[in-house]
């Protein structure tokens, strides 16, 4: 019989508990047996001499793009802030308000997670206040561009890139020769933990763009069918309370979500490998019956409907930086640019920038069909609205497929940071299988594993 160094690839352990790779060192951790310790970190001066960046500079670098992040998202909503005094001024319905959306301008990795909702509470915040002391709600539109400018000055300034996967290698060894772009995309079409967690990042990002346009909005008609607040008319100045109200509860849930999920994702981890995309579905499967019945309350206790909307933001919020974290660890270093680029053009071409103009269609679609009056146009959010509930459900199904496939993906992501997987290409679709003794080309699909 062969030895172990003999051995064809496909005969070694493919599953975390089948042990490490024969011949190599143990992968402890989430990337090999998860019985074993948790993967070695370099000490700081270590790190440095690797990166090229200090302890210090690094921790600066990350302010500087959580701020960066943060911006991006407190000007996005800002709008969303003052939409009611927005629909009046330009006389638009709902399907064009749907249509006032602003781009994202930097990529998020892990820890900017925390940006979107405080800074997407923020904006709401910003944009009711400033509306609220200027007395003109264009105010409202004037605040980040300055914070914007300072934050390009930082970027510049500040931040710099270390070599990609070079602490993932933990030596300084030359870092992973980069592929054609072609061979990127071919990769990253066969990897099904990237392709079916992006699908289940569209689902978040369909349901917090959805409710963060329209929400405040939906909140004020609410008020109005319970005769707590009176009709926002053309040439008054429309209620701001309920924008505050959810730029707080945004924030809060933001940061309490994101926190429990990182939270529950490393004290699973260590025994379920799978824990990562669980929890993600989990948070989406968890939330949709609370945004569900947030809307279908609305018209009986606007208490009960901000309870909800606490409830199921917080778990919606579980899944930003767990979804970033299976990008890091499925997808190469080399590639990971390109994953993520990937993943938001999907996320907002599927999601939060098409979202709030579909709920807006919906919604004028629905209202033709009713007299026109207050309650007709809260029926037709609230009917349209109801939407992100099935859509967080089909998100946490894919996410539950993630789990499926989510070990051997990660298993071969390390293996081939640690040189120790070769890549064939579409002109080499062969492996060689020793055969007593000698070497016999055959093709994949006819190995039996």
């Amino acid at each position: 019989m062969a030895g172990p160094e003999n051995e064809p690839f496909l005969s070694q352990a493919d599953d975390p508990d089948d042990g490490p790779v024969p011949g190599t060192p143990g992968l402890p951790g989430p990337m090999g047996n998860p019985k074993s310790a948790d993967p070695e970190v370099p000490d700081p001066e270590k790190l440095q001499r690797i990166t090229g960046v200090s302890a210090a500079h690094s921790a600066l670098i990350v302010a500087v793009l959580c701020y960066i992040n943060l911006l991006n998202y407190m000007d996005r909503f800002t709008v969303a802030g003052v939409l009611p005094d927005i629909e009046q001024f330009f006389a638009i319905g709902d399907s064009s308000s749907g249509l006032i959306q602003t781009d994202q301008r930097s990529r998020m990795l892990s820890v900017f997670y925390f940006a979107i909702p405080v800074g997407s509470g923020l904006g709401y915040i910003a944009g009711s206040k400033v509306k609220d002391v200027a007395g003109d709600w264009h105010w409202a539109l004037r605040v980040t561009p300055g914070l914007g400018v300072v934050a390009v000055l930082l970027l510049f300034l500040v931040v710099r890139e270390p070599p990609r996967g070079a602490v993932e290698r933990h030596s300084d060894s030359p870092p992973l020769s980069p592929t054609s772009w072609r061979a990127d995309l071919r990769a990253l079409a066969r990897n099904p933990s990237f392709i079916l967690s992006s699908l289940g990042f569209t689902a978040v990002a369909f349901v917090t763009g959805s409710l963060a346009l329209w929400a405040p909005a939906f909140l004020l008609r609410s008020r109005v069918v319970l005769g707590e607040t009176p009709p926002c008319l053309p040439g008054d100045s429309c209620s701001s309370s309920d924008s505050l109200i959810f730029g707080l509860i945004t924030c809060l849930t933001g940061v309490l979500g994101v926190g429990l999920g990182v939270e529950i994702s490393r004290r699973l981890r260590h025994s379920n490998p799978r824990a990562d995309p669980l929890v993600c579905a989990a948070g989406l499967l968890g939330s949709a019956p609370f945004l569900f019945l947030s809307v279908a309350c609305a018209r009986g206790s606007i208490v009960a409907t901000y309870v909800f909307i606490f409830i199921g933001e917080t778990l919606l919020s579980m899944n930003w930086a767990i979804v970033a974290d299976i990008l890091l660890y499925v997808v190469i270093p080399t590639r990971r640019s390109t994953a993520e680029a990937f993943q938001i053009v999907l996320a907002h071409l599927l999601g939060d920038a098409g979202s709030p103009y579909l709920i807006g269609l919906m919604s004028d679609r629905l209202r033709r069909n009713w007299p026109p009056s207050f309650l007709s146009e809260f029926r037709a959010l609230q009917f349209s609205l109801m939407l992100c509930a099935f859509v967080g459900a089909l998100g946490g199904a894919a996410f539950l497929g993630t789990a499926i496939f989510i070990e051997g993906d990660r298993r071969r992501a390390q293996l081939h940071v640690q040189g120790l997987l070769h890549e064939a290409g579409p002109e080499d679709d062969r492996i060689v299988v020793p055969q007593r003794g000698r070497s016999t080309r055959v093709p994949v699909s006819s190995v039996l594993i």
